[in-house]
């Protein structure tokens, strides 16, 4: 069996390791980076940048109340754009390693289709080399979306990709787009001092995640000197003295702010145009190419995984549908719970969910339960001095079944995944209680709010 897979990112490399793995012939095709947008400028580097950055606002603001006395603490950008290319780098080796190990070819190019059964391939390094296969996986991933506002092309008009290499901190930063990308670099940029203003459309920041542990997150950047300007409309970006002036309505109403640099973090789109797939047979609506739910395109031996399929944007789904597609090609079937697919936000408060959120539940016609506890609560937080925030548990009211899972706090994004298995084995509150969480711990406050569904959190007055 000999497999292409166009795209070297967290979907296509996964599954080009596991159907090696399991006896395949397998060629990658990357037209940029192995890793893709993840490892190289996206998941692994704005962490880093994350990471050092609430370390640094953290000891600026608490050092005294913990206990550390500093002197003339201050940010080396420099140095911290050099850690952040060397995680990215040792990481990206890595996946190469493992690619290298498991006998697997990658070619440096552009792909496209040119029969069901073939690719050519422009190369990066000149000349063209033509592939034949008997399965291919398209893992192409999104690309940013520019909303077209008169002045979207501006100099210091900037995706999430050179907001993150900048050659300095900006003193001001207009964020239009109030989602995933814009909450991480308004913490990020933040942190650092520079003056953040965020424009968001929606009447909610990160809409798709439950607003009561939302709210956490958007508290902590209104007390960090973040301005938020939500239900807002971007009308146009111009040049003026002191930066970029941004024109946006809210309402009826206009207004004017300036900025030194304006991130267009308004979402991405699926990359799955100009890859051939239309001429034999696939269909591509809007850059997403259309598959069942195997991942499965109108032609029978060509799948699609991941970003550039339209559907859930997150490494973590494209890895898992990767995993899935190539046990399917090599003849096994591994099953998928995508209700177990875990949100998440590396911000200070971290936002993490799994599961409904309240409103779709209600929106679903179930009667629920929900049990909250607060991370001032929980001994392992006041420890940390990390208090903001909650876990939420919801509840089927009648057979106590979790149907979702919300946490705003420290260590949200990795206590999620004990919400994941819940939801995955069907869990209910009751086995949520029976279960020992270790002391002192923030998991503790998932027991706690799971008493609290039915009205009895131990740690919480009555």
């Amino acid at each position: 069996m000999k497999i292409v897979i166009i795209g070297g990112g967290p979907g296509g490399y996964v599954a080009a390791v596991k159907a090696a793995q399991m006896g395949a012939q397998v060629v990658v095709v990357e037209k940029e980076y192995i890793g893709g947008t993840c490892l190289n400028t996206g998941c692994i580097p704005t962490k880093v940048l994350l990471h050092s950055t609430d370390i640094y606002h953290k000891l600026k603001n608490e050092a005294g109340s913990l206990g550390l006395e500093l002197d003339n603490l201050e940010v080396n950008w420099n140095e911290l754009q050099t850690r952040k290319e060397l995680v990215a780098t040792q990481l990206v080796e890595g996946v190469k390693n493992l690619l290298r190990t498991g006998n697997i070819e990658v070619i440096e190019g552009i792909a496209r289709f040119t029969s069901k059964k073939s690719i050519e391939v422009a190369l990066n390094d000149g000349g063209t080399k033509r592939v034949s296969f008997d399965r291919a996986i398209v893992a192409t991933g999104a690309k940013p979306i520019i909303i077209p506002v008169p002045g979207h092309d501006l100099e210091g008009v900037i995706t999430s990709r050179e907001a993150m290499s900048l050659a300095e901190i900006p003193e001001s930063l207009c964020i239009i787009g109030g989602g995933v990308i814009g909450m991480e670099f308004a913490n990020i940029y933040s942190n650092l001092g520079c003056k953040v203003t965020i424009v968001e459309m929606l009447p909610d920041l990160v809409a798709n995640m439950d607003q009561e542990i939302v709210e956490s997150l958007e508290e902590a950047l209104v007390d960090n000197g973040v301005q938020i300007h939500k239900s807002s409309k971007v009308l146009k970006i111009e040049m003026a003295d002191g930066g970029l002036q941004v024109t946006a309505q809210k309402g009826n109403e206009t207004f004017k702010l300036v900025a030194d640099k304006v991130l267009m973090a308004t979402g991405r789109k699926p990359a799955g145009d100009d890859l051939g797939l239309q001429e034999i047979g696939a269909k591509v609506e809007r850059g997403a190419i259309q598959v069942d739910k195997l991942f499965k395109t109108d032609v029978d031996n060509i799948y699609a995984i991941g970003d550039c399929t339209g559907g859930v944007q997150l490494a973590h789904v494209a890895s898992a549908s990767g995993l899935m597609v190539a046990e399917l090609i090599m003849g096994k079937r591994m099953a998928m719970d995508f209700r177990t697919i875990p949100y998440c936000v590396y911000t200070k408060p971290e936002l993490a969910s799994v599961g409904m959120t309240e409103k779709e539940a209600l929106d679903k016609g179930y009667r629920i339960k929900v049990g909250r506890f607060p991370m001032y609560g929980n001994g392992k937080a006041v420890i940390s001095g990390d208090v903001r925030g909650l876990v939420k548990i919801l509840a089927d009211e009648k057979t106590g079944e979790v149907l979702g899972i919300h946490i705003a706090g420290n260590s949200a994004t990795e206590l999620i995944s004990a919400g994941a298995v819940a939801i995955r084995l069907e869990a209910t509150v009751d086995e949520l209680l029976t279960t020992i969480y270790a002391h002192p711990t923030v998991g503790e406050s998932i027991h706690e709010a799971a008493e609290g569904v039915f009205g009895k959190a131990v740690h919480l007055p009555g």
